[in-house]
Order: C-alpha cells, then structure tokens, then sequence
C-alpha cells in the first residue's frame, strides 16, 4: 500500500509555500528563527491554510493568552509584504485607506476621502485593492491587516456591514459590490495575515492621525 502523502504548509521559513514533502519543507524551517509551519492530510485544507494566519492552526486562542508576551514566540513579519489599513473620523464619518510596500515604506495606492463610511469597510475594501493588485502584477507577497472582522469578510467573500446607504456614500457601495464581485470571480493564493500589533508595533499602512 503505497503511502498518502501529507501538505507541509511553512508560513515562516527561507521560501514560504506547500511542500508535498518533508525534506523540501525541513529545508525551508530547520534553524530558521520563528519558522511557523504544520502538516496537513488534505491538499485543499493546506492551501486554505497558507492564505490564513498561522496562529488559528498553531496552538489555541487559550494556549496564546497564557503564554508570556514574547515577540520570539509570535516571530517576525514577513517582508517583503504589503500592508494596508484605514483611517476613519469617528466626527464626521470620513474613511480612506492605503497600502504601503513593508518595510520600504513605498506607497502602492491610497483611496478616498470618502464620506459616510466605517473603519471595517476601508479595511476590507484595502484587503481586496491589494489582492488584486499583488495578482495584476504576479506578485506573491502576502498581505497585512490588523483588522480581524476584515479579514474575516474577506475569507466569507462579503462585507458584513450594517453601514446604511445614504447619497454621501453611493460610491462605497459600488466598491464594495466590486470588491465582493471581485472575490467570487476571482482566485489567488496570497496569504492574507494578520499584523500584530502588540508585538510589533503600528501597522506600517497607519495613517498616523491617533
């Protein structure tokens, strides 16, 4: 009987990616500092995971919470990366988002002002300019959010929003049909993670206005 083949999902390592076998994934992680990785016994599942963060396969919510705060344990973020994030008035409900070239810092696209709008949307609407972006330019870096709930809408392909539609935000809601458009018709295997702020300080897409 021959033996079922196992998907060795490396996040962190020298060469990130699926690995059909242990010897080309060991080579990508042994005495590599923070390598994240794990096997699976489906190729799907493997896929599915290497798009997410690490951290939902890698121990549990509980196990993270007491464990001592330790940057060794989280590891470092991969570069180079696109990161991305919104900036949102709580006053007057105006919301833009950009993302930059981690960490060169170089501006790739910034959108809005837009009028009417929330933070999760600009988050999830920066998630989605960057995947189609990185896949217009066949680029494979991953990409960094610090917002959970987007990142959620985005794996869901729908915005979940409770945002009404007024005349000041028709706009942000032909880009979010656009954008969940986008998803559905669209593939790609660009991991998209979560920045963690705690360890590693703001969100180099920040626009600096806290």
């Amino acid at each position: 009987m021959s033996k079922k083949t196992k998907y060795y999902v490396v996040w962190q390592g020298r060469h990130p990616g699926i690995f059909d076998n242990w010897e080309d994934a060991k080579a990508q992680i042994e005495g590599f500092n923070g390598a994240q990785y794990k096997s699976f016994e489906d190729k799907q599942q493997a896929v599915m995971a290497f798009r997410e963060n690490p951290r939902k396969y890698i121990g549990t919510a509980k196990k993270v919470e007491s464990t001592p705060k330790n940057s060794a344990l989280v590891g470092k973020p991969i570069t180079p990366s696109l990161a991305v994030d919104a900036a949102w008035n709580t006053a007057t409900g105006v919301m833009e988002y950009q993302g930059v070239e981690y960490p060169s810092g170089t501006l790739i696209f910034r959108m809005g002002p837009f009028a009417d709008g929330t933070n999760n949307v600009g988050e999830f609407l920066a998630i989605v300019h960057g995947l189609a972006y990185l896949k217009k330019v066949n680029s494979q870096l991953p990409i960094y959010s610090d917002s959970r709930t987007a990142i959620s809408w985005v794996r869901n392909k729908v915005a979940n929003t409770k945002l009404p539609e007024t005349e000041a935000n028709k706009i942000l809601f032909e880009l979010i049909d656009r954008a969940e458009t986008w998803l559905k018709n669209n593939t790609y295997s660009t991991r998209v993670l979560k920045w963690e702020t705690e360890y590693w300080g703001e969100n180099p897409a920040d626009f600096g206005r806290k």
